[in-house]
């Protein structure tokens, strides 16, 4: 008897748990009815992408109302008073009213009214009497200033802080102190082997097989499209058959990419050994400005094409290289920004640019490839 109620029990409390199992099984986590997506069609019409989008244009009248603004504010700046209370205060004041140029004994001193300017090592800046433009450059750095906190941004006072940069090499130079030099040669050399200029884009890839049939697609012309590699070698080839024949003779620069893949090769180690001593012995202001334009762009062979280009350092060869040479071309600012910046320039032509960024980037290499070129170059 009490077997059978024990199994009668038994059996039902299992009815009882896989009932359960089965309610748990089919309650839903939530009660809202799902909506399947609307598929859109796709264009049936192929054809190039849309032409990229252009830049509102500028006004004259804008111009004038942004500069009009500029001086509002340096005149904002000029009255300000600072609170004892409140150090910091005392930044957002611009504590100069005048900036001249004078020229001393050593060479030229930017001064902020009586006062002149110096370096993060409290130096007095002193700059070379043959290096005039520099000074008046710099002068029109600081009128330019609206608080005295803005002198301690590099990007408000770029030439200032690379004539401060010339003359730290040339202070540590003097005392036999190669740390600076090495230092900044070491950097330098770390982009030799990625080099802007050296990184070519592989002769077939998908992209550029998608480029060239959206150009087929167009107007047919004669003459193939051009790829980004064909852009990129031919750009190359003048700097590096220069440099190869005048900076560095006889050693062998091979581009930084190999086929099918995307990790670079090292240079040849005699490359590496000529590039490092011919860096090394550069004076402290071509250091500098070789510093400088390698950081812009990326590229050694960029910036040392500019350098030569520009720096009085070489001004009899230059005499020479026009004279003895039919095929030489002089090099300007503008053909270093487009050497370096020839990828973002071909994706731009094809998709667009994008606003704040692309025009932005574009303005500021020609800033910093032309203070390199004025701190080398010999003017006034």
């Amino acid at each position: 008897m009490n077997r059978a109620v024990r199994s009668s029990i038994s059996c039902s409390a299992k009815e009882a748990l896989a009932r359960h199992s089965q309610s748990c099984r089919r309650r839903e986590l939530h009660w809202t009815t799902s909506n399947a997506a609307t598929p859109l069609p796709l264009p049936t019409q192929p054809g190039p992408p849309p032409k990229p989008p252009l830049p509102s244009a500028s006004f004259q009248g804008e111009q004038v109302a942004r500069k009009k603004g500029q001086a509002e504010l340096r005149e904002l700046g000029k009255q300000l008073k600072a609170n004892p209370a409140k150090p910091s205060t005392a930044l957002r004041k611009r504590f100069w009213k005048n900036v001249s140029v004078k020229n001393t004994s050593e060479g030229y001193q930017i001064m902020l009214d009586t006062r002149p300017v110096r370096t993060s090592s409290k130096r007095i800046l002193t700059i070379p009497h043959e290096k005039h433009d520099l000074a008046v450059a710099v002068a029109i750095e600081w009128d330019h200033l609206v608080t005295a906190q803005q002198a301690l941004k590099q990007q408000y006072v770029p030439l200032t802080s690379l004539t401060s940069r010339a003359l730290d090499i040339a202070e540590a130079d003097a005392k036999n102190d190669s740390s600076v030099r090495d230092s900044a040669v070491q950097l330098i050399l770390g982009y030799l082997n990625t080099d802007t200029l050296l990184c070519w884009a592989p002769e077939k890839d998908a992209q550029s097989d998608t480029v060239q049939r959206i150009e087929a697609s167009g107007p047919q012309t004669s003459s193939p499209p051009t790829s980004l590699r064909d852009i990129q070698i031919r750009t190359a080839q003048p700097i590096l058959s220069f440099l190869t024949t005048y900076i560095w003779p006889g050693v062998d620069i091979h581009p930084s990419l190999s086929d099918n893949s995307i990790f670079p090769s090292p240079q040849p180690e005699m490359t590496i050994h000529v590039i490092r001593g011919w860096v090394s012995g550069l004076p402290a202001y071509e250091l500098a400005a070789l510093e400088r334009g390698v950081l812009a762009s990326k590229s050694i062979c960029v910036a040392t094409r500019i350098l030569v280009e520009w720096s009085q350092e070489y001004a009899d060869l230059r005499a020479n290289w026009g004279s003895n040479s039919e095929s030489y071309q002089p090099f300007s600012i503008e053909d270093a920004a487009e050497a370096c910046n020839l990828e973002v320039s071909w994706q731009t032509r094809m998709w667009g640019e994008v606003e704040d960024t692309h025009d932005v980037d574009f303005q500021d290499l020609r800033r910093q490839l032309g203070s390199a070129v004025l701190l080398v170059h010999s003017g006034g």
